[in-house]
């Protein structure tokens, strides 16, 4: 497992360090790290919308050519 040092306003830091304090988090890197699974899984699921909005290449190779 790599490290990494990220500075951080000071309100996130107290915000993170309420997290931990509620039990909402085992320490900070915890929440650190499940903060960044839910914005990788937003990433992916913005990444499949927009493919999914990508023009359909179905079809014969003439009508695909007059679509262009």
């Amino acid at each position: 497992m790599s490290t990494l040092s990220v500075p951080l306003p000071e309100d996130m830091m107290r915000s993170l360090n309420m997290l931990v304090k509620r039990g909402v988090a085992a320490n900070k890197a915890d929440a650190v790290r499940h903060a960044l699974r839910m914005y990788l899984e937003d990433q992916a699921v913005k990444t499949v919308i927009e493919a999914s909005k990508e023009p359909s290449l179905k079809g014969d190779l003439d009508t695909l050519a007059k679509k262009l």
